[in-house]
């Protein structure tokens, strides 16, 4: 009688994370009948140093480099990530096997006295951990104060709640996951603040070469999400996306056809530079780099040289 499959999914060890991880694991036990599916906690370097934003400490792939390392050494097979937290460029020898179904992919306004944005007063400090956020803020909401926040979901909650900042900004997909949706005040439209690449998916990441496993998560892929998601990395991508650039990218299908929408600004949000472009679900990709053309047609190098410091 051959032995039961045994499958081990690694994962950050936030609440979030655990969340993810095991939502994921759920579906694979319920896909393969038998099987042994469980979790690997790890704590990453992202987790560990909390005093400094990210875009100063080595940006997003320090949530992903023990989780890799694990998978290499044999003792994950996959790991389960939000996409937004993914660098644009896969790291040599890993590769994105599934996208799952996306969740609300806004941002959420979270305030405890205000029901929106717009009513908060002049000098009123918002907590975000993104540029992107950031130089949105500075751009439409000139006196407000921005400052940096760091943590897990829960902490940055905490310091809501403790009255470190009056508002703070979030990824609404992760209130939503942990059952905190009403701790959002309200979703900002696309309009107002663009989401950043895969904002709100799961991504699925396996050694390359291990088509077994491969197989494991391919019921979990769905391919509406992944044409939007993969529209969105190219365009940041091309644009050489980090944490460390203030840039959205978020597609929608509509009709069967794709419309990506992408922005790059300068961090005081003084800056700002803006496109869309629609086309077959099929050319996702091409229209990522498409989009990111046009925009340094308009300018975005000078953006980002002036980020690079030359």
């Amino acid at each position: 009688m051959s032995s039961p499959l045994n499958i081990v999914i690694a994962s950050r060890e936030s609440r979030l994370a655990l969340w993810q991880a095991e939502h994921v694991r759920a579906q694979l036990a319920t896909l393969h009948d038998g099987a042994r599916v469980s979790v690997l906690g790890m704590t990453t370097q992202g987790d560990q140093i909390l005093d400094r934003p990210l875009a100063q400490i080595g940006g997003k792939g320090l949530f992903i480099k023990e989780l890799e390392a694990a998978m290499q050494a044999g003792k994950a097979d996959l790991a389960v990530h939000s996409l937004k937290d993914m660098p644009m460029e896969m790291p040599q020898g890993f590769l994105l096997a599934a996208i799952c179904l996306r969740e609300n992919p806004l941002d959420a306004f979270v305030c405890r006295r205000y029901a929106a944005l717009a009513e908060l007063p002049a000098g009123a400090i918002v907590g975000t951990s993104s540029l992107r956020r950031e130089a949105v803020l500075r751009r439409r909401y000139p006196h407000l104060v921005i400052k940096s926040l760091r943590g897990n979901l829960d902490t940055r909650l905490k310091k809501l709640d403790g009255g470190q900042y009056d508002a703070i900004i979030l990824a609404a997909a992760g209130l939503i996951r942990l059952g905190l949706t009403a701790r959002i005040r309200a979703l900002l439209p696309p309009e107002e603040s663009l989401p950043a690449p895969g904002q709100g998916a799961l991504g699925l990441e396996i050694h390359a070469g291990r088509a077994d496993a491969a197989a494991w998560v391919a019921p979990l892929h769905d391919e509406a999400t992944a044409h939007c998601v993969r529209a969105e990395r190219a365009f940041s991508r091309a644009l050489g996306g980090s944490c460390q650039i203030p840039l959205g990218g978020y597609a929608l299908l509509r009709e069967g056809k794709l419309w990506l929408r992408g922005f790059i600004a300068s961090p005081d949000g003084q800056e700002m530079l803006e496109g869309e472009t629609r086309g077959r679900p099929e050319d996702d990709e091409a229209m990522g780099a498409a989009l990111a053309e046009d925009l340094r047609r308009q300018g975005a190098d000078a953006i980002l040289a002036s980020m690079a410091g030359t």
